[in-house]
């Protein structure tokens, strides 16, 4: 379960990044709560988290591009440094009490510029600290490492929003980023395994986007979680809406329904760190069970049945995203994995900014539970849908058992997908 971790250069990387994890998951809470105390409104909330994955919607493809072009480390040096200062300028504004709600659209959105070049590089620079064949472990302790970090930053942002105010959480997320840049600037670069840099050419865009359409066990994980992430994972809207209107709650509320989901969450990245490969059969099983998990919590009709339910939706939610990240970076050649996995993470977050204001749209107009049921039947309907496109194309029989979904050859073996499944 933690083979990647007796790597020293990953175990400064995952000790940077637990530390910088916490303080980011503290500025997600505070300030989704300091955009609802400025607005009262779950829309503006949606459209913060909006401004903050729209880059990598439009941006995301040559993030990927120059991440490959570009040399790791030093790169996610200067994108650490940079997330690190747009906290602490947050932090100013609020802390000297002029903060409005614009301040928090434009930092979100500056975020999202440097999330652009930070995310591919960090996913990629996973398989040069461990060698290909740690990647999926590395990648599984990697969420678990997030997931931890959600367990704790959650509940230390609800301490301080009700005792001091959100400034003091942003002003401790900017100064973590600290760790993860000490932990780079220690590695021993040596014992890393770095990927040439692709050199600058025309096309290389047009080249990835081409390498992907040709690979079905790459497109469909894709696809699918492009639909998980725009419908199903916009629990900043349904959590602040339920915590207001459903349970009439306070910021502690808040910050205890989002660290069920990551104790869930953390649950579901060690199993999967457990597992030796990453099958499209545990994908498509896992992204089913979170829809329904997702809209039976709609409907739970108490309180405490709506916080139980929520560490499932967690353990099914996380399965979903270290499956689909580890099985595309697996099936990536070292050279294209920059471009591909820019693409997974574009499609992967960069719906938020289409569904996160229509996701909170509902949610203001016919209520918490509507919304989020909304989301569950939209993840669903995509999950069952990319199963039956697995099947035909695999030119398999799709099987639904105590088992889950499993995709059986119908005549004779597909390649690739076959073994994927």
């Amino acid at each position: 379960m933690f083979s990647s971790l007796r790597i020293r250069n990953y175990r400064l990387f995952a000790a940077g990044q637990a530390v910088s994890n916490t303080g980011t998951w503290m500025q997600r809470i505070a300030q989704d709560w300091l955009v609802l105390s400025l607005t009262g409104s779950a829309s503006a909330v949606g459209i913060t988290i909006a401004l903050q994955f729209l880059p990598m919607l439009v941006f995301g493809l040559y993030g990927g591009v120059l991440a490959d072009r570009l040399p790791k480390r030093p790169l996610l040096l200067a994108t650490q440094s940079a997330m690190g200062l747009t906290g602490i300028a947050l932090a100013v504004l609020t802390l000297a009490g002029h903060v409005q709600v614009w301040h928090v659209y434009l930092a979100a959105f500056l975020l999202g510029l440097v999330t652009v070049l930070d995310n591919p590089a960090r996913q990629t620079f996973v398989s040069e600290m461990v060698g290909p064949a740690q990647v999926a472990n590395a990648v599984s302790l990697n969420s678990a490492n997030f997931q931890s970090a959600r367990l704790v930053g959650p509940a230390i942002a609800g301490v301080l929003i009700t005792a001091v105010g959100s400034g003091w959480a942003f002003l401790l997320n900017g100064l973590s980023f600290a760790a993860p840049i000490a932990g780079l600037l220690m590695m021993r670069t040596r014992e890393l395994h770095p990927v040439t840099p692709q050199p600058r050419a025309k096309g290389q865009l047009r080249e990835g986007l081409r390498y992907v359409a040709g690979r079905p066990e790459l497109v469909w994980p894709i696809v699918l979680v492009g639909f998980i992430g725009t419908f199903g994972f916009n629990f900043p809207i349904w959590l602040s809406a339920f915590v207001g209107d459903v349970f009439h709650g306070d910021a502690g509320t808040y910050g205890l329904f989002n660290t069920l989901i990551a104790a869930g969450s953390l649950v579901g990245a060690l199993l999967a760190a457990r597992r030796g490969r990453a099958r499209l059969r545990l994908l498509v099983t896992a992204a089913a069970l979170f829809s329904v998990l997702l809209v039976m919590t709609a409907l739970a009709p108490s309180f405490w049945l709506f916080a139980v339910l929520l560490v499932p939706v967690g353990v099914f939610g996380l399965t979903v995203n270290v499956v689909a990240n580890s099985s595309v970076q697996m099936a990536t050649d070292p050279e294209m994995r920059g471009r591909v996995m820019a693409l997974f993470m574009m499609v992967f977050t960069g719906g938020t900014p289409v569904g996160a204001p229509l996701v909170g749209w509902i949610t203001d107009t016919y209520g918490a539970r509507l919304g989020m049921a909304a989301g569950g039947l939209v993840s669903l309907a995509a999950a069952l849908g990319v199963a039956v496109v697995l099947s035909r194309v695999g030119n398999l029989r799709l099987r639904v058992d105590r088992r889950g979904i499993t995709f059986a050859p119908a005549t004779a073996r597909s390649g690739a997908l076959v073994k994927a499944a």
